[in-house]
């Protein structure tokens, strides 16, 4: 045998042992996604007329929690708006028609900045101007966009912003009236109260909305 055949033969072997035929890849099993959780629903009837809300508990867990645990407990019937400025909100959900304010729980962490922004037809939890974690039982509906109102980069006290829940699905025509209606100073505040109590009679709960 030649040198040259000679060395063919040696790496041959060695070529078929470097480069061995893989078996074809099996791809992984595709995983379903987590379908979102139906969105609870409540409706709120007024003086006025009537008011469905859609919450979204996956943006404000804690928010919409505190929400509805007041709303089953009852809390929020008979109370009133009790502060309504044309043109920017409607607020509600702490003062019986002569003003007296109704207890609360321990406030909530603020949520604000979890995507939702202020705009016109969402709800959004009130609190105490200077302090961020101070949300409890009342709440506001915006009457037009209030990027203002959203979280700010440099969120400190003032400006940590209002967490926004959810927003209104149906009776924006319900709160545009509540809007008209004529305010002053009554009590404790020094205006922007209906001088006629636009009361919430109930709240009720609804079947929640499918994703």
């Amino acid at each position: 045998m030649s040198l040259r055949l000679a060395l063919i033969s040696l790496l041959l072997p060695l070529a078929a042992f470097a480069s061995p035929t893989l078996p074809p890849a099996v791809p992984e099993p595709a995983t379903e996604a987590t379908p979102a959780p139906p969105a609870p629903r409540v409706l709120l009837v007024t003086t006025l007329g009537e008011i469905t809300l859609e919450l979204d508990a996956a943006a404000a867990p804690r928010t919409v929690e505190n929400f509805l645990a007041y709303a089953r407990d009852g809390h929020y019937n008979g109370t009133i708006f009790h502060r309504v400025v044309p043109g920017l909100l409607v607020q509600a959900g702490g003062f019986t028609p002569d003003l007296q304010a109704k207890p609360a729980r321990a406030p909530v962490p603020n949520e604000a900045g979890n995507g939702l922004s202020n705009q016109r037809g969402t709800i959004a939890a009130a609190r105490d101007r200077g302090v961020s974690d101070s949300a409890t039982t009342q709440f506001f509906i915006n009457l037009a966009d209030n990027p203002a109102f959203d979280r700010k980069d440099d969120a400190g006290p003032y400006t940590s912003g209002y967490a926004v829940f959810g927003r209104v699905v149906q009776g924006m025509d319900v709160i545009e009236r509540i809007a008209a209606m004529p305010t002053g100073s009554q009590g404790p505040f020094n205006g922007w109260v209906p001088t006629t109590p636009v009361v919430i009679e109930r709240v009720q709960m609804l079947e929640p909305s499918e994703p």
